[in-house]
């Protein structure tokens, strides 16, 4: 499923957030810890001076026997771990060995001696261990400059390095203070972060989400039942505009609906009059034909309601009964290319006479099978096999059995049995019962058996029809 604008909005704005509170997290964090750290050497540097200070106050007191017991007070100062005097080669020279807190530079480490030859206080910070501490070694130069005149008292020239302050400090208590400020910036921007986003996710629920879903379902209301939607049920502008042009919308489409609604109700009425039309036309060339052979009156109409009730009586869909009764007056229409001379014979026609009667069956074909209508081509079937025969002895294919289009099956037997009900100028009238008999013996083989069952279980149905319309003989 595709994510709502609630969660790429969310998501998107929680990835902007982290990054810039991490950003600014590293920048405070690496500021804070730089601050820390030059507290601390500041402090290391103040305790190392501070020794400084105190050693030569000795040597200008002449107290220096003393000594000892000041560097003791200095390393009982609070965070002082480990505290030294390293003494050059010339100090050891012109007053002899020193203390115990005091060491000679021949036995110094790399850090002390970096300091000794650049001259420069030197710091090293071990933040990262169990016990964080700053060591700081501080050279002592030789001046004369100042209140201290250090060449005064000592055997040494300008500039000369008289030794150094090594002082090891616990730097726990920065640490942790910067530890406790960092987790601190991270607790305040978490609830910051998270305010952030519980905000956002209200804002665009209440007003993005929200008027998004109502608008939507007004949307199809509005179009369903035809009534606009409300604007001022939207708190922002961009959404009543929205509605607005919702309201613009359906208003041009129900428009054209009504348009499109009222043009499809006349290409309907104009298709049923069409459709109406052919049928009556359809019907009148049925009749007119009956007409011209001199056949008994309604029987294009009979035809037609007896083709209907048989293909009920079939279970053919009611397009297809209805089909085979609106093109049921055609079966006959090929007669029109027939002579005179042999359509209106009273007596016996000859086999020549009978091959020209036989062609009205094509002629008929020919005449309908080009139209694309559905009563046309259902016509031009009928006119075609309507005096084919089950059992393949018909005309003018020959066709046999279910070869035979159910049309044609359908209304070679309502044609026969009008035709032998009622009195022509070649024949007189037959009894209902010799109707009914020899219909049931050409089961088989001049008509479907199956039609023929249903037709003479019809025998009710098709006396209401007979009664209904009447004939005479023309």
């Amino acid at each position: 499923m595709k994510p709502s604008i609630k969660t790429i909005t969310v998501r998107t704005l929680v990835n902007f957030l982290l990054t810039m509170v991490i950003i600014m997290l590293v920048i405070a964090g690496l500021n804070f810890r730089a601050l820390s750290k030059q507290a601390l050497e500041d402090q290391a540097l103040s305790h190392a001076e501070l020794v400084s200070a105190g050693l030569t106050a000795h040597m200008k007191a002449e107290m220096m026997d003393k000594r000892g017991y000041f560097l003791a007070e200095i390393q009982q100062l609070q965070h002082v771990i480990r505290l030294s005097v390293l003494r050059s080669d010339v100090v050891n020279q012109q007053f002899g060995k020193g203390l115990t807190a005091e060491q000679d530079i021949e036995n110094i480490d790399d850090t002390a001696r970096q300091a000794l030859n650049s001259r420069v206080p030197v710091f090293d910070l071990h933040e990262f261990s169990y016990t964080p501490t700053i060591r700081v070694v501080v050279p002592y130069i030789a001046s004369s400059s100042g209140s201290l005149d250090c060449i005064a008292c000592h055997n040494a020239t300008e500039g000369a390095v008289l030794g150094a302050v090594d002082i090891v400090m616990d730097a726990s208590k920065y640490r942790n203070h910067s530890l406790m400020v960092i987790a601190g910036m991270l607790v305040v921007s978490f609830i910051f972060v998270m305010m952030i986003l519980i905000n956002t996710k209200r804002t665009i629920q209440r007003h993005v989400q929200g008027p998004l879903d109502t608008l939507v379902d007004k949307a199809m209301d509005a179009y369903e039942k035809k009534r606009p939607v409300s604007p001022d049920q939207f708190d922002t502008a961009e959404f009543s505009n929205v509605a607005n042009e919702i309201n613009l919308f359906n208003s041009e489409i129900i428009a054209h609906q009504d348009l499109l609604q009222k043009k499809n109700e006349e290409l309907i009425a104009l298709n049923d009059e069409i459709e109406k039309t052919l049928r009556e036309t359809v019907f009148t060339m049925g009749v007119i034909e009956e007409q011209r052979s001199k056949e008994t009156s309604n029987h294009t109409r009979r035809v037609s309601l007896y083709g209907q009730l048989i293909a009920r009586k079939a279970g053919l869909s009611e397009r297809e009964i209805d089909l085979i009764a609106a093109a049921a007056p055609l079966h006959d229409v090929g007669k029109i290319g027939i002579p005179d001379s042999i359509l209106l014979k009273p007596g016996r026609l000859t086999d020549k006479e009978y091959e020209v009667m036989k062609n009205h069956t094509r002629i008929g074909y020919t005449m309908l099978n080009h139209s694309e209508r559905d009563i046309l081509k259902a016509g031009a079937i009928i006119a075609l096999q309507h005096h084919e025969k089950w059992d393949g002895s018909g005309y003018p294919q020959g066709l046999k059995g279910e070869e035979i289009h159910i049309y044609g099956r359908i209304i070679a037997l309502a044609d026969v049995f009008d035709a032998l009900t009622y009195r022509r100028v070649y024949k007189e009238a037959w009894e209902p019962v010799r109707v009914a008999e020899w219909i049931s013996e050409q089961r088989g083989r001049h008509f479907d058996p199956r039609l023929v069952d249903l037709f003479l279980e019809s025998q009710d149905e098709i006396a209401i029809i007979t009664n209904q319309y009447p004939a005479d003989l023309q």
